[in-house]
């Protein structure tokens, strides 16, 4: 980054919160991850246990045409390692 840029504020814009939902007490974490214009799936689950947080990172080889689908298609994937793996998906 130039210095003209950092004077005047025209730097890298500030990274958005991650769009976020729960489920079966598990958190989701939508991060897709943008590819030359297609987005990723990608994405966090985290759990607490005992009062140790647990996260499993999900990324997937799925490209889709626009972060929304991204971000649909994350959720969607991450419910259905919940339902399939429950806590041992932190093992």
């Amino acid at each position: 980054m130039s210095i003209l840029s950092r004077l005047f504020g025209k730097g890298s814009p500030e990274p958005k919160e991650p769009e976020t939902e729960t489920h079966e007490g598990f958190e989701i974490y939508a991060e897709p991850i943008n590819e030359g214009g297609n987005w990723r799936l990608a994405g966090r689950i985290v759990k607490a246990v005992d009062g140790i947080e647990h996260t499993h990172t999900l990324i997937r080889a799925d490209l889709l045409d626009s972060e929304a689908a991204a971000i649909s298609a994350t959720f969607a994937k991450a419910r259905q390692v919940i339902e399939e793996q429950g806590l041992s998906l932190f093992r």
